[in-house]
């Protein structure tokens, strides 16, 4: 359990969720990804739209089903590692390391 807490200590201190990027400091196609899940779509990928989990316990604790996750598209790769989280409260997350951060957009 100490081992737990510590290392979600370490997550925060670190700024793996509360980091922070502006919407014009995203790149094109995480700002193309955004503006599709503001409009509903359509989405490019069947993943697209899934609950995602926060199993990794990175971004604020909320009920199962409170985060959507969707596809960035990464130039040369198949879906590559980038990800846009969007919390059902209006908020979203980049991640462009497959959800082993994430950086809150900012608009």
């Amino acid at each position: 359990m100490r081992l737990a807490l510590a290392a979600l200590a370490l997550v925060w201190l670190t700024g793996a969720c509360g980091a922070e990027v502006r919407l014009d400091e995203l790149p094109p196609e995480a700002r193309a990804t955004l503006a599709l899940v503001k409009s509903g779509g359509p989405f490019p990928y069947p993943q697209d739209g899934r609950v995602f989990s926060n199993r990794e316990k990175l971004l604020p604790i909320q009920s199962s089903g409170y985060y959507r996750e969707y596809t960035v598209r990464t130039p040369g790769r198949d879906r590559g590692a980038r990800r846009i989280v969007a919390g059902s409260g209006g908020e979203y997350y980049y991640s462009a390391d497959h959800y082993r951060s994430f950086r809150r957009i900012r608009d």
